[in-house]
């Protein structure tokens, strides 16, 4: 009898040789080609014959992920970053309709989006970030419905971030950071019931934490919170407290007043807090060390330095508050360099 080591080999190789005899989609075969075209030597020196999924003695192009689907083989991730792509985007991408990952990061990119990216309702992840793609981010990425991962992130996107991405109900991870958006941060995106991570910092933002977190049972996932470098002003909204999965806040550098919601502490699972540089008050000096301070049951370390005047501690002095004893493991960690007034 054939062993169950023979039997599991025999299956594999013929697996292989199905997929080895099976054709490539045309449409595929196609795109690539015409991306093939499109990028020069400096890309496509290993893309060696017209199949990009193999032909014969010739593996698949770089980069290039095939299945087969059926009798023929398909193209399901395309992953061509950090190769001096350089030039627009290649549209003939979005005519590649079974892929599940497109990552084209840190190339030199161009232009905009195109408006086609809407067809490819398959894509999971899409991978754009340290690129030098311009103006707005097309609504039609909100018909992408199966998206978990969107990485945008320095590039030159401006304009307002699109409410359509409140559109894409699998999305965990939101990265929309170091570009030059304007306006207000969508509050539709409080509706994504899976997004864990959310990074909008160092852009122009204006508007209020308080109409970003507007609805009870906002952010249901978020883990983590990135709103940091932007012009967003008002206080510090007691809504925050809803967010019983945060981990991370940054609202550094923003124009924050008002004082800390003392709530905050209720946030069991978060573990840092930035508070850096805010240019206005939050809170009178001796009040955060009197009164906020004692609120937190944790052993806390913090930076005190007055945005003007003289520091109340040392520049880059860290300090374990006396008074406070940790009841958890966890460490909390205040940044509120330069945070006070006069």
């Amino acid at each position: 009898m054939v062993s169950q080591s023979a039997f599991a080999f025999i299956c594999c190789l013929s697996l292989l040789l199905t997929f080895a005899h099976c054709k490539t989609l045309k449409r595929d075969v196609k795109a690539l080609n015409e991306i093939k075209a499109s990028l020069g030597w400096r890309v496509v020196f290993a893309w060696v014959g017209d199949d990009p999924c193999g032909d014969g003695d010739l593996p698949p192009w770089s980069g290039v992920t095939c299945s087969s689907q059926g009798d023929y083989r398909v193209v399901t991730e395309l992953e061509l970053y950090a190769v001096s792509i350089v030039g627009p985007f290649p549209t003939a991408v979005t005519n590649l309709l079974d892929l599940t990952r497109l990552d084209l990061h840190n190339n030199k990119l161009t232009c905009p989006i195109p408006t086609e990216i809407g067809r490819l309702k398959r894509l999971r992840t899409l991978n754009l970030r340290w690129n030098k793609l311009q103006d707005v981010i097309p609504p039609e990425i909100g018909e992408l419905k199966r998206l978990t991962n969107l990485y945008l992130s320095f590039n030159n996107f401006k304009w307002e971030i699109p409410k359509e991405l409140a559109n894409l109900p699998e999305l965990r991870y939101l990265y929309l950071h170091e570009n030059r958006f304007t306006g207000k941060i969508p509050a539709e995106l409080g509706n994504l019931p899976n997004l864990r991570h959310l990074d909008v910092s160092n852009n122009h933002l204006v508007g209020t934490i308080r109409e970003l977190i507007r609805v009870e049972g906002s952010f249901p996932s978020l883990r983590n919170l990135y709103l940091n470098n932007n012009y967003l002003t008002g206080g510090i909204p007691a809504q925050l407290a809803n967010l019983t999965n945060l981990e991370i806040l940054y609202l550094s550098y923003n124009k924050l007043s008002g004082t800390i919601p003392s709530g905050l502490v209720h946030i069991s699972k978060l573990t840092y807090l930035y508070l850096t540089n805010t240019s206005k008050a939050l809170g009178l000096m001796e009040r955060a060390r009197l009164s906020l301070f004692k609120h937190f049951p944790y052993q806390a370390e913090y930076h005190l330095v007055p945005y003007l005047g003289r520091p109340l501690l040392r520049t880059n002095h860290s300090a374990t508050l006396p008074h406070l004893t940790s009841s958890r493991p966890n460490m909390w960690r205040f940044s509120l360099w330069r945070f006070f007034t006069r």
